[in-house]
């Protein structure tokens, strides 16, 4: 290990997922594990980067091989020991390794790292594989497999490492499990653990990899909602399906995970995130300091609410995060939650109408995109026919009125909201407007009740 090591600075500070740029990798080694495939050793390095002020732990998948790997140049990494080093999801023997621990129920035991492989489907035999390109922080293998239930399967490998189980392989798993239709099915996924004189017991633990079914050549849903409001074409079939499916989506997740009451200490974990939010956003936002009082009070009075049981969530829910597929409807997909919030916490029981809110928020954005525009429509009047259907679909699914619990629905759509401006205010300042104008409205139509009740209003 210590020859290739040296070989990976230069390497690592180039590459797209790599977090501190800007400075030269200070690199350790902190565990490895290996395997022979055919005349190549695949092996995965978990290296610890002390160039940034806080340490990154990141995974290095690598093969060794005698001869120079056959168009593997734009992979290649350098020599150690008279071998050649290439970037490992670009060389067919990690790539084929990769999938068969997963689909194998391995246990791997490594230079201070362990790592189980879990199998919920056999994918079938790999005849080829290639990685996707564009990704920022992980690396994608796409493969053709034969004998399988599907003719593709996708290999998420993480390239920076977290202490906890990453949500987006848990609940996938959960739903495939559970036999849902509105998520791609899932194979397989490694976990590991590793040295960590920072926690308790000196090690940690978090996943490396995760494997399902591949959806290519679909439509987003953000892309098709787009397309329709543009044209002035009704989508509320459409908005209505999508309701629906998210409702299953949390109906399975409930069944197969579990759900537990929404305690005092739940409701006030929650509330204190969001009046944290909306301190961070009126120091970035002025705009939003107008509102603070008017927010604070709808969430004065949230607290005083029925608060539904929690259970797990999609968590970062948008148009973004959902596929039209001719075949099966309205697919949902990146279960990883909020980016910004701490590993541990994305797994943590939320409450349904957090993913509600948010795709309430994602048609919003679809009006506001196109205001921005100037696209000649009343943007304004498809979104709000597009939230209706949305939450009659939910509603017709779930049995939960959705509209009874208005009071509270708002006060989640305000924090997402507070969210997005803060967003907008670092990255999209021109798109400010859209978020502020959500706040306003939410707001203003939201002074505090006393109950719950239908009558309290109407959400859409």
């Amino acid at each position: 290990m210590s020859d290739v090591a040296p070989s990976l600075a230069g390497w690592m500070a180039r590459q797209r997922w790599y977090a501190t740029k800007g400075r030269t990798p200070a690199l350790r080694v902190i565990g490895s594990f290996e395997a022979e495939v055919d005349d190549a050793l695949a092996m995965t390095l978990l290296i610890i980067d002390e160039a940034a002020d806080v340490p990154v732990l990141y995974q290095v998948p690598l093969v060794s091989r005698a001869t120079p790997l056959p168009g593997g140049d734009a992979a290649f990494i350098g020599s150690a020991d008279g071998r050649y080093l290439y970037d490992g999801p670009h060389d067919p023997a990690y790539a084929r390794e990769l999938l068969r621990t997963m689909s194998a129920e391995s246990h791997v035991v490594g230079a201070d790292v362990t790592v189980d492989g879990t199998r919920i489907v056999d994918p079938g035999q790999v005849r080829r594989s290639r990685v996707l390109s564009g990704e920022q922080s992980n690396t994608s293998i796409v493969y053709d497999v034969e004998g399988g239930p599907v003719d593709q399967v996708i290999a998420k490998v993480f390239r920076v490492l977290h202490h906890g189980d990453n949500p987006d392989v848990t609940t996938q798993a959960s739903l495939t499990r559970g036999g849902s239709t509105h998520v791609p099915s899932s194979f397989g996924s490694l976990r590991a653990t590793w040295p960590d004189v920072g926690r308790d017991g000196g090690t940690a633990t978090g996943h490396l990899a995760f494997s399902q079914e591949f959806l290519p050549g679909l439509e987003d849903a953000w892309r098709v909602a787009l397309t329709a409001a543009a044209a002035g074409t009704d989508f509320t079939a459409e908005a209505h399906a999508l309701g629906v499916a998210v409702a299953e989506v949390h109906a399975t997740l409930a069944a197969d995970l579990g759900t537990v009451p929404a305690g005092d200490d739940e409701i006030a974990g929650a509330l204190t995130s969001m009046r944290r939010r909306i301190t961070t956003a009126a120091r970035e936002v002025p705009r939003i300091a107008e509102h603070a009082e008017a927010i604070g009070a709808v969430y004065d009075a949230a607290e005083h609410l029925h608060w539904p049981d929690l259970q797990r969530i999609h968590g970062d829910l948008h148009l973004g995060q959902a596929l039209l597929s001719p075949e099966r409807g309205w697919m949902l997909i990146d279960f990883e939650g909020e980016p910004l919030r701490p590993m541990p916490e994305r797994s943590r029981p939320d409450l349904p109408i957090r993913d509600i809110a948010g795709m309430l928020r994602s048609f919003d954005y679809v009006a506001g995109s196109l205001a921005q525009e100037d696209v000649p429509v009343d943007a304004g009047a498809w979104a709000h026919d597009a939230r209706r259907a949305f939450v009659d679909g939910y509603v017709a699914s779930s049995g939960v009125d959705v509209r009874a619990a208005r009071a509270l629905l708002d006060a989640f759509e305000i924090d997402k909201a507070v969210y997005e401006a803060i967003y907008e205010s670092r990255n999209r300042p021109d798109w400010i407007d859209i978020p502020l104008a959500a706040v306003a409205r939410l707001a203003a139509r939201s002074a505090p009740v006393t109950d719950s009740s239908p009558s309290a209003g109407s959400a859409q």
